[in-house]
């Protein structure tokens, strides 16, 4: 019986329902606003530097990481489908974001984040969240280690204080604009970038609560303005921060290059979601909670897509302010809502002094920042693993690095499909199975009789398929008839094993029945299950002229077989 659609309706409609009225329906006190309240301003000063930091490195001001991560980041948790998740710029779209500006321009990447926007709206709607933990953890792995890399590349100018006008947006012209600058190196930024560091990991190590990343970039902007440092700031290189609310920025948009902007824009969208669910589920872990994947993403793409009218950059739940806001005791989104006022009232308070904050102390966060998503203990584990996990996971940190993230993704994921089927087919196999009797229902735990091969009538050859007959692994049927010097006259093919069965592998059962007709051989398939047998006759096998038929199990088809083979009588 159908289901009711009135029934329906509503269970669908609540995987969109945001976990902010879900909180708020089911009771919030005064207690749980003053949790949210301090993990709120705790992820703040954590998202602070890390917002200008990763905006400078994409290519543009830090005023717009600022406005994305207040924007968007409202948004994502006042919209999403995650209790404590918190959103906003990250790490992963700086490749991407920075190639886009050098080659469209900031409204280039306008166009760009509205259509991620989009494109994961309709992900979303489409419930497609689901399909996202189907990614392979190789691809993941590759392109996270060389967005690692590549971001270490962007610091390298500001880590030394290189006088390079502009930088090139691929890593051969970066690394080739350094060397030839190298002389240029300024030792003060040097030495403040290292003593930056050196801030962070002590604190992570000594007091891993307080907030490292500002602190660093305190210590590094007050120690520029005591000793009068000879080092840029966000003030020499951008100007100064404006102490106003975000506006409404809607530059001119190329629409003309749609189609040249659509892999990008799929890119930032992939990332998105990707980071988005990765995040969710982290935070799942730590509060033991459950989020609603299908609403975070149409919240991430509501979130891209008013980012974008406000002159803000892609962004993404990122997991590591997301763990912070769970450490810091946050119970329910209203703390994301929250970190992102405090942005704000940190940006109309302490704009001036932000000008001061040197572009080398913001490179040691970044470099950081670099180290940790390396995943370096991950790269290992899979360099120790499967040949094809191998393949994958260098393949795509190669393209990531040298090439394109966009072209890095696709070649990933293709490849990991191509070694996933080969290792597929290795498990299915064609193989002579004459002398397995099979019962009417099973034969799968009745013990092989060597010698019941020497049973089969004479001219009667038969084999058995284990496995899925899908199209990787559907020549595999060819093999079967070069390995007989003289045709038999029937042919039984046992198929009690394969579950499933698609177009390419009737194709090929097709093609394997017409050649076994041109040799003369009558074929009949035996155990044939529901799903392979519903294929094959919508595929049309029913009516091949030399298949005498489906036998509903071995006997059955031995017996077709002595009546085809025994003299007329």
């Amino acid at each position: 019986m159908p289901a009711d659609p009135a029934v329906r309706g509503p269970a669908t409609w609540h995987l969109y329902v945001p976990k902010l009225f879900t909180v708020l329906r089911r009771g919030y006190h005064g207690a749980d606003f003053r949790h949210d309240l301090l993990a709120g301003l705790t992820v703040a000063v954590v998202a602070l530097p890390l917002a200008m930091a990763l905006a400078i490195a994409s290519g543009t001001s830090p005023v717009k990481g600022l406005h994305t991560a207040i924007i968007a980041g409202f948004l994502i948790s006042a919209l999403g489908g995650s209790r404590v998740q918190v959103g906003g710029p990250t790490a992963a779209f700086i490749p991407v974001v920075y190639v886009v500006i050098e080659k469209f321009g900031f409204g280039g990447l306008i166009l760009c984040t509205l259509l991620a926007g989009l494109m994961l709206i309709a992900a979303g709607l489409l419930r497609l969240g689901a399909l996202m933990r189907y990614m392979p953890q190789p691809v993941i792995t590759g392109f996270t280690a060389g967005i690692a890399v590549s971001i270490f590349s962007s610091q390298v100018k500001d880590l030394f204080g290189l006088r390079i006008e502009h930088l090139p947006g691929d890593f051969l012209g970066k690394w080739q604009a350094y060397f030839d600058q190298w002389r240029t190196f300024n030792d003060a930024s040097i030495g403040l970038a290292v003593a930056c560091i050196l801030v962070v990991v002590l604190l992570r190590r000594m007091r891993p609560l307080w907030p490292g990343f500002l602190i660093a970039v305190i210590v590094g902007a007050l120690a520029t303005l005591a000793m009068q440092l000879p080092v840029p700031t966000i003030g020499t290189a951008f100007g100064a921060i404006p102490s106003a609310l975000p506006a409404f920025d809607f530059p001119h948009i190329p629409l003309e290059r749609t189609r040249e902007l659509l892999p990008a824009s799929f890119t930032i969208a992939f990332l998105a979601g990707v980071e988005s669910l990765l995040s969710a589920v982290v935070a799942d872990g730590m509060t033991g909670g459950r989020h609603r994947s299908n609403c975070e993403l149409v919240a991430q793409g509501v979130a891209n897509c008013v980012s974008a009218l406000f002159g803000g950059l892609p962004a993404t739940g990122a997991i590591a302010r997301t763990a912070t806001n769970v450490r810091a005791g946050a119970r329910s989104p209203v703390a994301g809502m929250m970190h992102a006022a405090f942005l704000l009232l940190f940006m109309l308070v302490a704009a001036p002094l932000m000008a001061y904050v040197p572009l080398a102390a913001l490179a040691a966060v970044l470099l950081i920042v670099a180290w940790n998503m390396s995943e370096v203990e991950q790269f290992k584990h899979l360099l120790r693993g499967h040949w094809g996990d191998r393949l994958v996971l260098l393949v795509t940190f190669f393209l990531t690095v040298a090439f394109d993230l966009t072209v890095a993704i696709e070649a990933g994921v293709v490849l990991a499909a191509f070694v996933f089927m080969h290792r597929m087919s290795e498990v299915v196999s064609v193989e002579s199975a004459g002398g397995m009797f099979e019962d009417e229902v099973d034969d799968l735990d009745r013990p092989e009789l060597p010698d019941q091969r020497d049973l089969l009538p004479r001219d009667v050859a038969a084999f058995r398929i284990a496995g899925p007959l899908y199209f990787a692994v559907a020549n595999r049927l060819d093999e079967v008839l070069d390995q007989f010097p003289l045709p038999p006259k029937v042919f039984i093919l046992r198929m009690r094993r394969v579950p499933m069965i698609d177009a390419s592998g009737a194709h090929a059962l097709r093609q394997f029945i017409a050649r076994c007709g041109k040799a003369g051989t009558v074929v009949i398939l035996s155990g044939v299950q529901a799903q392979p047998h519903r294929v094959l006759l919508d595929q049309g096998l029913g009516d091949a002229g030399n298949l005498l038929g489906f036998a509903e199990d071995f006997d059955t088809a031995l017996q077709w077989a002595r009546q085809a083979v025994s003299p007329a009588t």
